[in-house]
């Protein structure tokens, strides 16, 4: 096995694993921006309704009626999103995406309506409600992918320490040549590969166990992993980086295997 194979396959995981980290960063200060929000909406008096206003899906499909008068309440709420949520929400703050389309897409069509300062809302109990049940989705739903990278992280540290010790391996073997070796050091190496070989397979049958799984946090979010993994490794040379490496890994041993094996034969 080569060097720059075996740099190659370390870097792959390691590449995977830098951005694991940089979406857990990330995600670690969306969840705090999620909870800062919703410490400040709970904190925002509300007003009871004056007039018959626009309806809103209040969490699981029930309507509210919201009030059309003065509409202080909103403002701190939209407010207290831009300062906190938004940042968290787009990639770039001097875009093009106004803070109402924002709000749509984290807190719903209705909500952002009814936030709207046109719309002339009032903040009732009932919007308050909507707003905080939708931020806890959005809070519930960084935790779960919180969660999901945390035991992602996991999995490749252990990957990763797994290719280090069998490239090492590799490499540190192919210092003595195979015509240097005696039948019985040969057969024990090939014994060696061939559990090198099954750890792959181990981990090949476990990774493949996890993309198909979830991660729930509560009953309010469950995260694919599948799709995360495809989601947050978009960038990389590979979708599937810790299959791609166990799956060279694991033809690299297969290769010196063979090497082996015709040595083995002339011995006999």
């Amino acid at each position: 096995m080569n060097q720059r194979r075996d740099l190659a396959l370390q870097t792959e995981v390691a590449q995977a694993r830098n951005r694991v980290q940089t979406e857990r960063d990330a995600l670690d200060d969306r969840a705090s921006a999620f909870e800062t929000f919703l410490d400040r909406v709970s904190n925002l008096a509300a007003e009871g309704p004056t007039s018959t206003p626009p309806s809103i899906a209040a969490g699981a499909g029930t309507q509210s009626r919201i009030s059309r008068s003065g509409d202080d309440g909103c403002q701190r709420v939209r407010t207290a999103f831009d300062e906190t949520i938004r940042p968290r929400s787009v990639d770039d703050m001097t875009g093009t995406e106004s803070l109402m389309e924002t709000i749509r897409v984290e807190l719903t069509d209705d909500i952002a309506l009814a936030l709207a300062p046109t719309t002339r809302t009032s903040l009732t109990p009932e919007l308050k409600r909507a707003i905080i049940t939708e931020a806890e989705v959005g809070l519930a739903e960084a935790n779960a992918t919180r969660k999901a990278l945390h035991r992602e992280e996991a999995i490749l540290e252990a990957v990763l320490e797994t290719v280090n010790d069998i490239t090492s391996w590799i490499a540190e073997s192919d210092e003595t040549p195979l015509t240097a070796l005696d039948f019985d050091a040969l057969r024990r190496r090939h014994q060696t590969l061939a559990r090198h070989r099954e750890e792959c397979e181990r981990l090949a049958a476990e990774r493949q166990a996890f993309l198909d799984g979830t991660t729930a946090h509560g009953a309010q979010a469950e995260v694919k992993h599948r799709f995360l993994v495809t989601f947050i490794y978009q960038e990389l040379s590979s979708d599937y980086p810790v299959l791609s490496a166990v799956s060279r890994l694991a033809a690299a041993c297969e290769e010196c295997q063979r090497a082996v094996r015709a040595h083995l034969v002339r011995r006999v």
